[in-house]
This record gives structure tokens, sequence and C-alpha cells, in this order.
């Protein structure tokens, strides 16, 4: 009896798809715990928690400016040009960095400078990096191929945190950005053999305006694709300020301090990779109605910490919260990839993203003020009620609630296109309200 593989690649798991998920999970594991380094990197230095905030602004300010060139750009060029180019910056803004805190004693303007390279690289590798894999899926496996590449995106990023928090008490934070350098670099020389062969080329003609002017008309023809990232805009942002801002309060003034807080975002990074195991068994037929009524649960954390709820009890909540999330993560993308045609998913994603962290540095500021002028348990509330209400609007978009995952291979159409002879007529019912 001839000799057989114990573990065979599944069929929908091509070259392109092992590549990068092999990348995140190498990205992964190095990006998480060298958050944590860059924030204990500060404090080393003699910074307090104004000077981390800082510098996470300084992260996040360059990835809002330049994340609709990213995305102009990596559908212009090969994708897998531009996420190696990202990679290598990141590397060597992550190695000096590194090496700035292991010789010496880093200036506040230094790390914020390269920690502000390292947004840019991020601004330019996202929406390449979304765009590739959603096109690296072909057929009804859509949905599992993209909910296993979370679950190895998340499984690593919790690793790294771990790993990470435990290299910086035993090392110190400069050999953990150094440790996240080089793995930018693995990580980078995967993705050099991605094959774009499948891409076709871009028709020559227009420039970066004229791409993006494109790239807005896509995004914003398709009620359920701008309602969802007007919806998560907001979400983010107050989740973003309740867990930045008032979660290490209300651990510490009622919880013991920072490990039961730190105890229920490990909880809330579990749940997410449960969620995604679960949407490798679970196909929802109405993709976003399942994922938007996914989206209520987000609520949870904030109310929790306003009671405030014992510590067991916030990471319970937290857990469920991360694996309702990540029911909606794996929707969003199957329905990215079956409705958005290949030449503009860098685009559609870039605005995506755009959407999705535009407001959180803005809220983050703000949380400060609103707990001063409201308090902190109304400040929480407020930030629970309003993920209800933006919920609850979306859903009263149609194409929100009536878009269905498609049986049958079809040919993706812009708003405004004419449907094919190829489309089923299940898939012609879930575009009725599309364009």
């Amino acid at each position: 009896m001839p000799n057989r593989p114990l573990l065979r690649r599944p069929a929908w798991a091509g070259r392109n798809y092992t590549l990068l998920t092999a990348a995140a999970v190498v990205t992964g594991l190095g990006s998480s715990g060298a958050l944590i380094a860059a924030a204990f990197a500060v404090l080393q230095a003699g910074g307090d928690g104004g000077d981390v905030g800082l510098v996470a602004a300084a992260r996040t300010l360059p990835l809002v400016l330049f994340l609709l060139v990213g995305g102009a750009i990596a559908d212009r060029v090969p994708r897998h040009r531009v996420m190696v180019a990202a990679n290598a910056l990141n590397c060597l803004s992550q190695g000096a960095f590194g090496l700035l805190v292991l010789t010496g004693e880093p200036r506040l303007w230094q790390m914020m400078l390269l920690t502000a390279l390292g947004g840019t690289g991020q601004a330019f590798f996202g929406p390449a990096s979304e765009g590739m894999l959603l096109s690296s899926v072909r057929g009804e496996q859509a949905g599992r191929a993209f909910a296993v590449y979370r679950m190895a995106m998340h499984g690593a990023g919790l690793g790294g945190a771990a790993l990470g928090g435990a290299m910086v008490a035993a090392l110190g934070p400069g050999w953990v950005l150094v440790a996240d350098a080089a793995a930018f670099a693995v990580a980078g020389a995967l993705r050099a053999f991605l094959d774009v062969g499948h891409i076709p080329a871009r028709a020559p003609g227009g420039g970066l305006l004229s791409d993006l002017r494109e790239g807005w008309r896509e995004f914003s023809g398709r009620p359920w694709l701008w309602s969802i990232v007007v919806q998560f805009s907001l979400a983010n942002a107050v989740v973003g300020a309740a867990e930045a801002v008032y979660g290490p309060l209300v651990a510490r003034d009622e919880l013991g301090g920072a490990g039961p807080w730190g105890l229920a975002l490990a909880a809330f990074g579990a749940g997410t990779v449960g969620g995604a195991l679960l949407m490798t068994r679970w196909r929802p037929r109405r993709l976003l109605l399942a994922g938007t009524l996914c989206v209520f649960p987000l609520a949870l954390p904030s109310a929790a910490l306003a009671v405030p709820v014992p510590a067991g009890v916030l990471c319970a909540v937290m857990f469920v919260t991360g694996v309702t999330v990540e029911v909606f993560g794996v929707s969003w993308m199957t329905a990215l990839h079956q409705e958005v045609p290949e030449e503009k998913l860098s685009r559609v994603s870039a605005y995506d993203w755009f959407g999705s962290v535009a407001l959180v540095p803005l809220a983050t500021a703000l949380a400060g003020p609103a707990e001063t002028a409201f308090g902190r348990t109304a400040s929480l509330w407020g930030c629970a009620v309003l993920v209800v209400v933006v919920t609850a609007a979306v859903l009263c978009v149609p194409d929100v609630r009536d878009l269905r995952r498609r049986t049958t291979p079809v040919t993706r159409r812009t708003p405004g296109e004419s449907t094919g002879p190829q489309e089923s007529p299940d898939a012609e019912r879930a575009l009725g309200g599309l364009g």
C-alpha cells in the first residue's frame, strides 16, 4: 500500500492562499508583541501615558492619510510588490527602533518618527494584502478559506502577545522590536513568491485621481457597502475609546489592576479564534444580515465596564463578543469577495479601512474630556448605546438584509452593469438593490 501524506492541503487552499496565510502568521507573532514593546520602550525612556498615546497616534495618522493612495496604487501595480515594499519599510523602521532602544536612550520624536514610518507601510500594505487575499480564493469555499485565514491570524496575534510580553519582561523591549523586524523580513520574503499571473493587466490611461474617483464610485454605488463602513466608523471609534481609555481605568479602580484587564483582552482574542472556527462550518445564506445581527454584542463590553461587572463576567462577555464579531468579519470578507470586481478590490478595501480607522484617534482624544463632562459610567453607557443605534440603523438598508450567498460561480459586476447570463436566479435576487 503506497504511503499517503497525513496532511493534505484542501483544494481551496492554493499556493497564493497558503503563502499569504503563512506570512500573516509570521507577522502576527511579531507585531502583537511589538505593540507591547513599543509602549514599554516609551515608559523605559522616561515617558508617561501621554507620551505612549503620542507614539500610538504617530502610527495612526499616516495610516489615515495614505490609505486611499495605497489602495489606488495596489490596483495599478502588482499587489505583491506593494506588499513586499511595505514589509521592507516596516522591517527597517522596527529594526531601527529596536537598535535605538538597545543602544541608548531614544527620544520621543525619534520613536514617533519611526512609528509613523511603520504606519505608512501599513497604509500601503493593508489594501494590497486584502485585495490579494480576496483574489486568491475561488468557488463556494471562499467563506471557509477566509475563516481559516482569520483563525490563523488571530491565533498568531494571541501567541505573539503572550510571547512578546514574556520577552519584554525577560529581555527588554528592544529585542522584541528587533524580532518584529526579522518577522517582517521573513514575511516579505514569502510574499515575494506570490503569483499575480491570474490578475488581468490594467488598461493604460488615467492617473491617481482618476483611480480614486473610480474606487469611490464603486464604493458609494453599493448601499450595503458604504452603510456598513459608516456604521463601523462610529462603532470602532467608541469601542476603541472604551478599550484604550476607560477599560484600563475601570480595571485599575474596580477590578484589581492591569491583570484582569489583560485577561479580558485575551478572552476577546480567544473569542475571535472561536468565531473563525465556527465560520469554517457555518455558511449563513444571508451574509450581511447574519453578520450585522452579530455586531450588536459589540455593545456589551462597554456596558459591562459601566456597571462594572466582576472580572470573570467581563472575560465571558469579551469572549462572546469576540466570537460574534468574527462572524461579521468572515461574512464581510465573503461579501466583498463575491460582489466587488477583482481589479477594484484594493481601492474598495482602502475606503473600508479608511472609514474604519478615521474617527478612532478623535474618539480616543475626546474620551478624557467626555469623562470629565459626563462621568465615566455615563460615557461608557453612551458608547454602548451608540453601537446599538448605528447597528439597528444599518438593518434598515434593504441590501444589507437581502444580500445572499451565491450558490453558483458568477461573473462579478460593477454598479450599473446588466446582469450577465451566467448569474443564477439566487444571485440575481441578491443583487437586486445594488447600483
